[in-house]
């Protein structure tokens, strides 16, 4: 007996793969703000770190709920629709294509943190998330992909997936917010000329560098969402048919290209390979790459792909030196620059027989600028008349971490206590500080010891060896006989003499300062310079703070 073959309805196939391919984009984009929170940790101070974090949790759990409730349909609004706020009782379709929508409104969103990093207040960076995801974004969203006037200039706006729309306009509003918010502290001197003040961690960086370049192809190949159509009662390739093979290649090329650009300028003005700036050049090579990257040549990927990489240098050192915008993750130069090159370059490099106009590209990037800027300089401008734009000058100083949150994001540096903290005397018995015999001539000893950080765990064993186990630690920096450094940051140099250290003081009765002295030497001991300094100085008294107890027993 011979079944009949099962039959499939091709609409509800096409519409499944579609979904699927859809919503895997979509977490593959979503996953970029892992990708957003190392790069922008990485380029701020440890200090604000945990500050920096949080910006960008907010940024998704603030802004995609309001986006849900109002931006999505003051976008459909502005764009003309009939039913703008449909998709919230529309069902399965619209929601995930509400889903796909948010993701890219959250992207533009979190670029904003990375430039008013280390000043601006939580509470104000919240309230402009709002109104981004509820207006700001969704009007420009509006003009262009909802079906505005931007697309009745000539052929209209082209804006594949969000170079300008997102990015472009997402690198316009953080430099918008750094202007009006100013400069961080000490950023300036008074006759006008920059200070370098690097990150904490290049490695987080690069690390959230890589992240993102991973999510872009879910960014970029992801926009091309019809995988099946239904022609003539079959199946057939949608956009994957001419269309997702040349994105995924574009994407690639000028994400290699930005980096190179990058390096290559980096190479002319300084000597030497910034890494910070192959990173931030891959990103902007992304960037320029997006808006174009359905219908743009190869070699055009190439050319847009060095171009945008090789303008961040450029940029950066216009904005920092001439405009004195304090850019902290430099996200107008990536961002802002790199979008609106890659939107205008458009035309010079499309494939034969795309329509695309530099009038309706240049218009599209004019107005989008006009209502970027506008909107958010009202919003950060109001915050700062009232007073609530900017963190207080003791809260910047002490960093974000404490100030807004009352955490530490590293507060230990050290390795593992040893043991119970007690050490073994060589005859057997434990001996602990206050107890025994006093040596020291009957005298109190403080030893101070300003040794490398990462002799720090060797130094604990061996106080605890000795049986003097108690001791503070402090993060120092100083400078002695070792040779200062050149530090660069962003292809800017600066002079590194004072050397990151730890101050490791401990104050001893019963045990010989000169066996504290000894332990310390060796534990620190690299046989390199900068090892440090050790000082032992008499106490005239200490006090037990719970008992009373004085003198060295109180010790």
């Amino acid at each position: 007996m011979i079944e009949a073959p099962l039959q499939v309805d091709p609409s509800s196939l096409a519409s499944g793969v579609n979904h699927v391919w859809v919503l895997t984009v979509t977490f593959l984009i979503f996953f970029m703000h892992a990708g957003f929170a190392m790069l922008e940790a990485g380029q701020v101070r440890s200090k604000n770190v945990a500050n920096q974090l949080t910006k960008n949790m907010l940024t998704w759990s603030v802004g995609v709920l309001v986006f849900f409730l109002v931006g999505a349909g003051i976008s459909s609004l502005v764009g003309g629709a009939g039913d703008p706020f449909g998709y919230i009782s529309g069902g399965s379709d619209s929601w995930i294509g509400w889903l796909f929508g948010a993701v890219f409104a959250m992207t533009a969103a979190t670029i904003v943190s990375g430039a008013v990093a280390g000043r601006a207040k939580l509470r104000a960076y919240v309230s402009y998330t709002v109104l981004l995801a509820a207006v700001i974004y969704p009007v420009v969203v509006g003009f262009t992909w909802a079906g505005g006037f931007l697309n009745d200039i000539g052929p209209g706006f082209q804006d594949f997936a969000g170079g300008v729309i997102v990015h472009g306009m997402g690198g316009i509003a953080g430099l918008t917010a750094a202007w009006i918010l100013g400069p961080r502290m000490d950023r300036y001197d008074d006759d006008g000329s920059v200070n370098v003040i690097p990150g904490h961690s290049i490695t987080f960086a690069v690390l959230g560098t890589l992240i993102l370049c991973f999510g872009w192809y879910g960014f970029n190949v992801g926009t091309a969402a019809s995988v099946f159509v239904v022609e003539n009662g079959e199946l057939a390739l949608g956009a994957f048919a001419d269309t997702v093979g040349r994105v995924a290649l574009t994407t690639t090329l000028g994400m290699a290209a930005g980096a190179i650009g990058a390096s290559m300028v980096s190479l002319v003005k300084t000597k030497k390979v910034d890494t910070l700036y192959v990173a931030n050049g891959m990103l902007a090579g992304l960037v320029g790459i997006t808006s174009n990257t359905n219908a743009i040549t190869w070699v055009g990927a190439l050319v847009v792909g060095l171009l945008a990489g090789g303008q961040l240098p450029v940029v950066f050192e216009f904005v920092e030196k001439r405009l004195k915008i304090d850019d902290v993750c430099a996200v107008f130069p990536v961002h802002g620059s790199a979008g609106v090159l890659g939107a205008l370059a458009f035309p010079f490099f499309a494939i034969p027989g795309y329509e695309v106009s530099f009038l309706a590209q240049a218009a599209g990037v004019g107005v989008i600028a006009i209502w970027t800027v506008g909107a958010t300089g009202l919003v950060f401008g109001v915050l700062k008349l009232l007073g609530q734009a900017r963190v207080s000058t003791e809260h910047e100083r002490e960093g974000l971490d404490i100030a807004e949150h009352g955490v530490d994001t590293y507060p230990e540096f050290g390795g593992p206590e040893v043991g119970d903290g007690s050490a073994v005397r060589p005859d057997g018995g434990v001996r602990t500080d206050g107890a025994g015999d006093l040596p020291n001539a009957g005298q109190i000893k403080m030893v101070t010891a300003v040794v490398r950080p990462d002799r720090l765990s060797n130094v604990k064993t061996a106080l605890a060896q000795v049986g003097a186990p108690s001791l503070t630690v402090t993060n120092v920096s100083g400078r002695g006989s070792q040779p200062a450094k050149t530090g660069q940051w962003r292809g800017e140099e600066y002079t590194v003499d004072l050397h990151q250290k730890v101050k490791v003081e401990c104050v001893v009765a019963d045990v010989p300062a000169d066996e504290v002295v000894e332990a310390i030497r060796e534990a620190a001991d690299t046989g390199e310079p900068g090892d440090g300094k050790i000082f032992v100085l008499p106490v005239e008294d200490a006090c037990q703070v719970r008992t009373g107890v004085r003198g060295p027993e109180a010790v």
